[in-house]
Formats: C-alpha cells, structure tokens, sequence
C-alpha cells in the first residue's frame, strides 16, 4: 500500500510535469503565432509600400521622358546663345580696335570736310 501511495505520488508529479511542459510549449506556440502574424503584416505593409514605390517611379519617368526633349532644346538654345555672345563679343573687340586705331584721323577727316 505504501508502494500505490508512492507511485500515485510519482505518477502525479509527472502528470505535474508533463502538465507543465505542455503549457509550456502551448504559450510557446501562442507567442510564435504572434510573432508570425507581426511578420505578415510588416511583410504586406512592405509589400504596399513596394508597389506605391514602383507606381511613383514609374510617374518619375513618365516625367523625366516628357522633359528631357525640353531640356535637350533648352541645351542647344543655350549654346547657340553662347556662340552668338562671342560672335559679338569679337565684333565689339574688332569695332573698339577700328575706332581706337582710326578714330582720330577719322574725325579730323570729318572735321576738315
């Protein structure tokens, strides 16, 4: 009888235990259900975020198509700008060198008319 009394004790202890593990690992599967729904909801908010990311780009360079003739035409207007400044810029320089040369005895020629 003593042997039952013991072995009931041991068998509670174990059914304790095993009670114990079993709750255990329950709580476990609870927090990594938890953590697993956090992860798919962080992974469908990137995947949002992906796919407004790519609707924007793809805005960009619809934008950039539309402007880069513009500012290719802009770049030419520029240059041709450019190219007209030095032309002046040279017939000034050749102008002020006839007047500084020739301007004397052009205005005493007129001068003596």
């Amino acid at each position: 009888m003593a042997e039952d009394a013991t072995m009931q004790r041991e068998l509670g202890m174990l059914t304790a235990k095993v009670d114990m593990l079993l709750e255990t690992v329950r709580r476990s599967e609870e927090k990594s259900d938890i953590s697993r729904a956090a992860m798919h909801r962080r992974m469908d908010d990137q995947a949002d975020r992906m796919g407004k990311v790519e609707v924007a780009v793809k805005d960009v360079q619809d934008d950039v198509k539309e402007m880069k003739p513009v500012v290719e035409e802009v770049q030419m207007w520029r240059q041709r700008g450019i190219g007209a400044l030095a032309i002046v810029g040279i017939g000034a320089s050749a102008l002020t060198f006839i007047v500084t040369k020739f301007g004397a005895s052009l205005m005493a020629w007129i001068g003596a008319r």
